[in-house]
């Protein structure tokens, strides 16, 4: 594994739907500053729309507060190459007809010093997962 590689953080990925492709932008700027703070890292960024019939399509970088200026232009060219016309395919399963979903593949460079720690000493991720928030917050009333 070359040391570029082997300095990494974990990669993980978010597909994220707008129900009837409502995008208002407002956590771009967010994003943008994970990004400017070097808590993330943005390998792909995409946008997939599913029609009514169920094809889904890609959809270009666009100004979605409709202020004129574009919303994710930073983000242009974000492309490393792991998402695949399968990928999609997959995310697009997931969204209901006439919805539209970002897809995002991002390094967590906060964790990288910790991974690569990790993967010196021999060590490797066997097993990882995410709880969605509702989980957390069910489980928390239910212990009141």
């Amino acid at each position: 594994m070359s040391d570029e590689f082997a300095e990494m953080g974990p990669i993980d990925y978010i597909v994220v739907e707008f129900p009837g492709n409502r995008m208002t932008g407002e956590g771009l700027p967010l994003l943008v500053d994970l990004v400017d703070r070097g808590v993330i890292r943005i390998l792909d960024l995409m946008f997939v729309r599913k029609e009514e019939g169920g094809s889904v399509v890609g959809m270009e970088i666009a100004d979605f507060t409709g202020d004129g200026a574009l919303d994710l232009a930073v983000f242009e060219g974000a492309s490393s190459g792991l998402l695949g016309e399968d990928d999609i395919e997959e995310a697009g399963s997931a969204l209901e007809p006439g919805n539209s979903a970002g897809i995002l593949v991002y390094e967590n460079l906060w964790a990288a010093p910790f991974a690569t720690a990790l993967r010196r000493g021999g060590a490797q991720l066997v097993a990882s997962g995410r709880i969605p928030v509702p989980a957390v917050l069910a489980a928390l009333d239910a212990t009141e």
